[in-house]
């Protein structure tokens, strides 16, 4: 496996030296302490990512402040208890996007996070507390006991929260091949403990967050 001193070398030389690669970063979220959120805006992450895939995320950006008001300001209790009425409602709003099957992955988030928060006195506590050394732990079970949250949708929400954890994007997988931790998808249980195992080597050796390691891999290979 590659040293992470080789891969950033590799980043520095595609992107025209340190300095444009520490530009390249600058914008690389901040962790932050999730514990403090609500887990309303847990599901409302959820919400947005899961609404994000496959869609133009913009246009979800534009119609935010309709899907906030349609799902009650992502009230995880009030949500779970999502009607037959309300699935109607919804699927008549303008407001928001009308995907019946991604609507209802509210429903199923919303009773996901309050039987998180009965287990550890709230979502955002789980979520937040759950080492990055186990990241794809933290990934089964939101893909197990969540709805439409694996693969990267979950791994994007995470992100987004605040999360200091590495993405499986297409380039991040293509440089980890390149490295010589995996050979191939990074989909089954084994290829991802290699990932993880590989992560928490990286981190040891440089320092660096998950996050920006993730994205230096991602630049250390043609786009």
């Amino acid at each position: 496996m590659k040293s992470f001193d080789a891969i950033k070398d590799a980043a520095i030389a595609r992107k025209g030296g340190e300095d444009a690669l520490q530009a390249a970063l600058a914008d690389s979220p901040v962790a932050r302490d999730i514990t403090t959120l609500g887990d309303d805006r847990i599901l409302s992450e959820f919400c947005k990512r899961v609404f994000q895939a496959g869609f133009n995320w913009s246009v979800i950006e534009n119609k935010w402040d309709g899907f906030e008001a349609a799902f009650h300001g992502f009230d995880p209790a009030r949500n779970a208890f999502m009607s037959d009425e309300d699935l109607d409602a919804h699927l008549r709003n303008t407001a928001i996007v009308r995907h019946g099957k991604k609507i209802l992955s509210v429903r199923d988030n919303a009773i996901f996070l309050c039987d998180l928060a009965k287990e550890y006195g709230s979502a955002a506590k789980c979520i937040g507390d759950w080492p990055a050394s186990d990241l794809i732990g933290l990934w089964a079970v939101m893909k197990r006991r969540g709805s439409r949250l694996g693969g990267v949708t979950g791994q994007y929400a995470l992100r987004f929260l605040g999360k200091d954890c590495f993405i499986l994007s297409r380039s991040v997988v293509a440089a980890l091949n390149h490295a010589g931790v995996i050979d191939g998808a990074a989909t089954s249980k084994g290829a991802q403990r290699k990932v993880q195992d590989a992560f928490n080597q990286w981190h040891g050796e440089s320092g660096e967050s998950y996050t920006r390691l993730s994205r230096i891999l991602a630049m250390s290979v043609p786009d």
